[in-house]
């Protein structure tokens, strides 16, 4: 396991000091920490404390990132949960856990843990008993499935990749700024993974739905998402409402996969704020 960052440790003394209940940020694969900057705030002028970890050896920033991909590679599912399990261990109050595309998956994987007191899962990576497959998720995960050998690197997206995965439902223009803006190169272990979830009964994708001291759920997917498409997100609402918890789905009308960055984020941060405030105080 990677040991928790300078900055990492940074986050939660400010948390565990301000006394405030902590909502702690998960990203996904091809961003970084600071692709929940804005999120952030909105969550900290609600009275809350905010934590944005990083993945294991997480580059300080976007241009790092991609000068040095090779530290990205070779991060599994297992291994990036239990990081995030270490960080959130060391709070001194029970957080709320917000994550997109696989952190939404990691975020699952946690709340299933029982480390969370309310969770939104956003664009959530499928887990094993998910068995929707659909054409446009296959196509998203091609550029790294297409080559076994991405199993153990770090695989940048190109623009016209990112464009289709991502950034479908904006413009050009604003397309070419979140893929200067956010995207990163992503290790190609997890998507290996989540593809073989329901062949290997040892996979580490997969997520103790039925823990009764999961929490509150909610599952947030853009309509028009090519990466987790409505169909991959509603079989995981749908073997999370066995949980005797509260569980919901919202289905965000014309949003792609970028709905967190792009320019529609604030609609999205709102609507998961609202669901944490019904059930964890600042």
């Amino acid at each position: 396991m990677a040991e928790i960052s300078e900055y990492e440790s940074g986050q939660v003394a400010a948390a565990n000091s301000s006394g405030k209940t902590p909502v702690v940020f998960v990203h996904g694969l091809w961003l970084l920490p600071s692709s929940w900057d804005r999120w952030t705030k909105v969550f900290e002028d609600a009275g809350y404390a905010t934590i944005a970890p990083g993945w294991p050896d997480d580059p300080n920033s976007v241009e790092e990132a991609n000068r040095h991909p090779e530290v990205m590679a070779h991060k599994s599912v297992g291994q990036i949960a239990d990081h995030f399990e270490a960080v959130v261990k060391t709070l001194t109050k029970k957080p709320a856990i917000i994550g997109h595309s696989f952190g939404g998956l990691l975020t699952q994987i946690l709340a299933g843990r029982g480390l969370s007191a309310a969770s939104v899962a956003i664009d959530p990576a499928p887990f094993r008993g998910v068995l929707p497959l659909p054409i446009s998720a296959l196509r998203s995960a091609a550029p790294v499935l297409g080559n076994p050998l991405n199993h153990g690197r770090a695989v940048p997206l190109t623009y016209e990749q990112f464009r289709y995965a991502f950034a479908n439902a904006v413009s050009e223009d604003e397309a070419k700024e979140l893929y200067n803006t956010y995207a990163v190169p992503g290790s190609g272990v997890p998507l290996f993974q989540a593809a073989s979830a329901n062949l290997n009964p040892w996979t580490e994708v997969k997520v103790k739905t039925k823990n009764p001291d999961r929490g509150p759920l909610l599952i947030i997917d853009g309509e028009l998402d090519h990466t987790v498409p409505w169909a991959i997100a509603n079989a995981s609402y749908k073997r999370q409402k066995r949980n005797e918890g509260v569980t919901e789905i919202v289905k965000v009308e014309g949003r792609g996969h970028s709905l967190t960055i792009d320019h529609g984020w604030r609609e999205v941060a709102d609507m998961s704020l609202t669901f944490v405030q019904r059930f964890v105080k600042p």
